[in-house]
């Protein structure tokens, strides 16, 4: 039995306002990969507006280098009516509007009708640009510290050479 009741468009409105209201991003594009719905989560993490997203390959926020391997898995995912990674949020790259690149945490399903046909795919996701960034920048330090540790550096507490031990009483 289906999670929500078939509705007619005087009913529909609930979940026009739950996409549209929704912080994330949410992305719906049909099996040829034309974007067909865009919120404004979606235009707060990639800059374009509904305006222009709707109705445009999903190009607009693949990088050049990505797309081949994009539209590959796509097509794959199309086709098998599932994607390879399930249900798991994934970091992909995407590119804003200005050009900046970008990390987005996505989750992505491949929606299909009653018969199991692929209609399109859906993703919702948020920037993570941010995060992906410090990530980055904390692993380069305690990679730095280890190579500090490893090449016999003293211990950077009180400049001992050796780390505090714990007093027994």
């Amino acid at each position: 039995m289906p999670a929500i009741q078939p509705l007619d468009p005087e009913h529909s409105a609930p979940f026009r306002h739950i996409v549209d209201q929704t912080p994330d991003a949410v992305i719906f594009a049909d099996s040829d990969g034309v974007i067909r719905v865009w919120n404004g989560g979606a235009e707060a993490v990639f800059g374009f507006s509904a305006a222009e997203a709707v109705g445009s390959s999903l190009d607009i926020i693949i990088a050049e280098r990505f797309r081949r391997a994009h539209w590959e898995g796509y097509h794959r995912a199309m086709a098998n009516g599932h994607t390879r990674h399930g249900a798991q949020v994934r970091t992909t790259r995407a590119i804003h509007k200005d050009g900046r690149k970008l990390y987005v945490e996505l989750s992505f399903g491949v929606v299909v009708d009653e018969e199991g046909a692929a209609l399109g795919s859906v993703a919702v996701g948020r920037d993570g640009t941010a995060r992906h960034v410090s990530e980055g920048a904390l692993r380069a330090r305690l990679a730095e510290l280890g190579e500090k540790t490893e090449s016999g550096a003293t211990c950077p507490v009180a400049g001992s050479g050796t780390a505090p031990t714990a007093r027994r009483g």
